[in-house]
């Protein structure tokens, strides 16, 4: 018999998603490093890279904040006390993958490598598949209609 919604996590399959963003990075460097070389040289695109990858972290930190502030957990497969909608979460569902995301995408451009935003789509996918789904089931038992016009007024990423 399942749990109620108010006792559980969300049953994801990857309990701390940054490490996809992490494991992303670091196989897409691995990819430019010993395999397959694939430079991007643009001007300015070191400054542009720096940019996505301090609003990213900025996005994703404000998240964290936001959520800690709110007294509930950050970890997916636990049960949370509260819907947060506040701060970042008033544009994005997901802020801290979001935020992630655009850091993925500027550590691409700072590191001068197509890897990364080849890697970005497949790490986002994997997030949606493995976490996302599985988080918005839970909110949705969690929270029922409130959840409900939450996800109708605000979009996942941006």
């Amino acid at each position: 018999m399942n749990a109620p919604a108010r006792a559980r996590g969300a049953a994801v399959q990857v309990k701390a998603p940054p490490l996809l963003y992490g494991l992303s990075l670091a196989a897409a460097l691995a990819m430019h490093q010993w395999v397959l070389p694939l430079p991007l040289s643009l001007p300015g695109l070191t400054y542009a890279g720096v940019v996505l990858v301090v609003a990213g972290l900025g996005l994703g930190l404000s998240g964290v904040v936001t959520v800690l502030a709110h007294r509930t957990t950050l970890a997916p497969h636990l049960p949370v006390s509260r819907l947060v909608v506040a701060g970042p979460y008033r544009v994005s569902r997901n802020p801290m993958y979001t935020g992630l995301s655009l850091a993925l995408v500027g550590a691409g451009l700072c590191a001068g490598s197509w890897w990364p935003l080849i890697v970005a789509p497949l790490c986002m996918l994997a997030t949606y598949r493995w976490v996302i789904r599985a988080e918005e089931a839970y909110l949705l038992d969690r929270f029922g209609a409130d959840y409900q016009r939450y996800r109708a007024q605000v979009r996942r990423w941006l």
